[in-house]
């Protein structure tokens, strides 16, 4: 069985339209995380999984730095929340108010379980509309491993601007290969330059899973100065 490195290698194969080899990983991925849904957290738990507290925590430093409201009543959306590990560790921070979604339903039914989420929906591709979930929505959204399959585009990252509110706060990672494969940094630049978001602070190069990531904290601009849907 081939790893999604591997895989991701060969649906890059000249001739290939990209859809297609869009759709070959995610039918892989949807496989693999079918088959590790319930030993998922104890894998890479063993394998020093660092992205969920590297990112809560950023959530928290910023919140606490820039948010007036008490953390119990920040409202986060975990975009990929896969079984919830960045949940508990927002939870263990003080953040009540979580809701999240992923690309896999049995990864969202093992989060629905830790009954940390008020919300939680599966089957939600990031590559689309967040048609569920409205403009402005949320303090803080926080997303953890999303931009590391790169079946996921850069793109992405539009529909989680869209859902925050104005002055809140994006905290993304992104696995070093994913950042230099599909130049995210561009994304970044572009949406900076529209206006759409500021690019606060990086962690670059700092510790993951089984090699190394970026951590990128974007702020939203306040209403005033947010671009219209067309400028996008």
């Amino acid at each position: 069985m081939k790893n999604p490195v591997q895989q991701s290698a060969l649906d890059q194969t000249p001739g290939k339209k990209v859809s297609h080899a869009l759709d070959t990983q995610v039918d892989y991925l949807a496989q693999s995380y079918r088959d590790r849904a319930g030993t998922y957290d104890l894998d890479v738990g063993r394998q020093g999984y660092h992205g969920p507290i590297i990112v809560s925590e950023l959530a928290a430093a910023f919140q606490t730095a820039y948010l007036a409201k008490e953390r119990a009543v920040i409202t986060i959306l975990d975009a990929g929340c896969g079984t919830g590990l960045v949940g508990r560790q927002l939870k263990r921070l003080g953040f009540q108010l979580i809701d999240g979604f992923d690309l896999f339903e049995e990864m969202a039914e093992k989060a629905r379980q830790t009954r940390i989420y008020r919300d939680v929906r599966g089957d939600v591709d990031l590559n689309g509309p967040l048609s569920d979930y409205s403009n402005a929505s949320y303090d803080i959204t926080v997303c953890c491993g999303v931009f590391a399959q790169r079946h996921v585009r850069p793109g992405g990252l539009r529909e989680l601007v869209r859902v925050t509110r104005p002055n809140g706060f994006i905290i993304a990672s992104t696995r070093k290969s994913y950042a230099e494969a599909t130049c995210f940094d561009g994304e970044v630049r572009r949406l900076q330059d529209a206006g759409v978001l500021i690019a606060a602070h990086c962690l670059g190069d700092a510790r993951y899973y089984q090699g190394n990531a970026h951590y990128w904290v974007f702020q939203m601009p306040d209403k005033a100065s947010a671009p219209t849907e067309e400028r996008l």
